[in-house]
């Protein structure tokens, strides 16, 4: 495992939040296998959580949901929220594959989610692809829980006023993010270069406030462009 970290790539700090010792450290002890993974902080609770990466500003946050004091949904919000965390990305921690409290989470601008008991291996690509900002953690599973849990609540009234402001190429690009197509999915769909596509996703969410992928499948879905099921 160490032989391959040498050729993962540059280093990624990240901050671990959970309320169980046992689970903080047995996180710290699989991302020390992997050379190019560094914890630079830890907490127990979510308050705990935005204190350590103020602090550190790292490029992930491993994050349970579950806490006292602030839970992990609050403090993500209070993360993705912060112009000086631009960089930082929030990857949430759960012990069920569908949890509706991640639908919140995602809600709240985190990048996606994986499950606790994921190999070492996962969890360490899982983190590298969050720190990217370009791509969702599980994306079909990501979209299956977004479905489930859109059809089942009321829609935000953010809806015709957030994607109005989009063209109708973006809102095209945007609608195929939702369904979990990546950036080179997207060009071969509507024969453009890759690059042209990462400039429509970044003005996608500049536009609509987005802190990454995983908010914009989130926004996509509560707004009507993407119809649960389709």
């Amino acid at each position: 495992m160490a032989d391959e970290a040498l050729s993962r790539g540059p280093e990624l700090r990240v901050v671990i939040a959970d309320d169980q010792d046992l689970v903080r450290n047995g996180f710290k002890l699989i991302l020390s296998s992997f050379e190019n993974l560094k914890v630079v902080g830890e907490a127990s609770n979510g308050r705990e959580a935005v204190e350590r990466v103020r602090e550190t500003k790292p490029d992930v946050v491993l994050m349970d949901i579950r806490m006292p004091i602030e839970n992990g949904i609050e403090a993500t919000a209070e993360i993705t929220a912060d112009p000086e965390l631009a960089d930082t990305h929030v990857l949430i921690l759960t012990t069920f594959d569908i949890d509706e409290y991640v639908y919140d989470a995602l809600s709240a601008g985190a990048s996606g989610f994986m499950l606790k008991d994921s190999e070492p291996d996962d969890i360490a690509d899982a983190i590298e692809v969050v720190a990217q900002g370009d791509a969702l953690i599980q994306p079909s599973i990501t979209r299956r829980l977004v479905e489930t849990f859109v059809e089942s609540r009321t829609r935000r009234v953010h809806s015709e006023t957030s994607l109005s402001v989009l063209t109708e190429r973006e809102r095209e690009i945007l609608a195929l993010v939702a369904r979990g197509l990546t950036n080179d999915d997207i060009a071969s769909d509507l024969v453009i270069s890759p690059a042209t596509v990462k400039t429509h996703v970044a003005r996608i969410m500049s536009k609509l406030g987005a802190h990454d992928r995983a908010q914009l499948v989130v926004l996509a879905y509560e707004n009507g462009l993407v119809v649960p099921g389709s």
